[in-house]
This record gives structure tokens, C-alpha cells and sequence, in this order.
């Protein structure tokens, strides 16, 4: 193969990769259009966006967001309720009042408070509850909408 169709061929494989590692995408994730997982996914999973988008739309599936009342004011998932695990005795009370058989969706900024929040809820019997990995952050890397309603 000659050099210059090296180098082509080089050029058009690196413009390829770099396009698909950008993190955009021509269908956005959301948690009202797109797919629906057939089921909840495992309980003490991590998604990745696209599979946390479809898994949310699960008939009982709740959303929630463990962040402080400030940043989910700043923005969050729509339909997501707020019950910060950074204020423990409330976020405590807070999960005394859910059904701990329904389906839990669990998100943070990063996923590192989500994952401390499932495991609290796993550890307190709850039997169905996963989180998003990377968290909103991720989320709205992946084209993702956040509300302030």
C-alpha cells in the first residue's frame, strides 16, 4: 500500500474513532422517548446511560436523586423526586416511607453518592434498586435533558 493511501486510510480510521468517542449522539437519551427495557434490570446494578434511559421507563419504576436540594433545584431527570443521602437522618426517614418490592432508579452527579444510596436501600432489603454510572454528568454527556420544573 503506498504511503498517501496510508495515510487516508489512517486519517479516515482516527476522524471515525474520534466521532464515535465524542460522547454525542444522534438519539439523546431520555426517560420519557426511546426504548423501554422489557424488565428492571438487576438490583444493585450500574447502567450506562442508554440502559438507564430504557430501564427508568419500566411501569413502577421510581426515580430518584440523592443529591442536595440545591443541585437537583439546578437541575435533574424529569420525574426524579429529591432525597438527599448527604442529610442522613433525612434520607433515612425518607426511605422508611418507600415499598421496599417496588423498582427503584437511583442518580447522582457522578454515581458515587448513588452508589452509597443503593447500597443503604440493598442493605435495608430492598430488592430492586440499580443507579446510573457516571451520573447526571454522564447523562447529559450522552445528550441527555435535565429540568428545573
Amino acid at each position: 500500500m503506498s504511503r498517501r493511501r496510508l495515510a487516508a486510510a489512517l486519517g479516515a480510521a482516527v476522524l471515525t474513532l474520534g466521532l464515535a468517542a465524542c460522547g454525542g449522539s444522534d438519539n439523546p437519551v431520555s426517560v420519557t422517548d426511546g426504548p423501554t427495557a422489557s424488565a428492571a434490570p438487576s438490583s444493585g446494578s450500574s447502567l450506562e446511560p442508554a440502559d438507564f434511559a430504557a430501564a427508568v421507563k419500566v411501569a413502577g419504576t421510581t426515580i430518584i436523586d440523592v443529591r442536595t436540594p440545591e443541585e437537583f433545584a439546578a437541575g435533574h431527570l424529569k420525574g426524579a423526586v429529591n432525597m438527599d443521602v448527604e442529610n442522613p437522618a433525612q434520607f433515612q426517614a425518607q426511605v422508611a416511607e418507600l415499598d421496599p418490592t417496588q423498582t427503584y432508579a437511583l442518580y447522582c452527579h457522578t454515581g458515587n453518592r448513588s452508589g452509597v444510596a443503593k447500597d443503604y436501600l440493598t442493605g435495608a432489603g430492598f430488592t430492586s434498586v440499580y443507579d446510573l454510572a457516571g451520573g447526571i454528568e454522564a447523562w447529559t454527556n450522552d445528550g441527555g435533558k435535565a429540568v428545573t420544573d
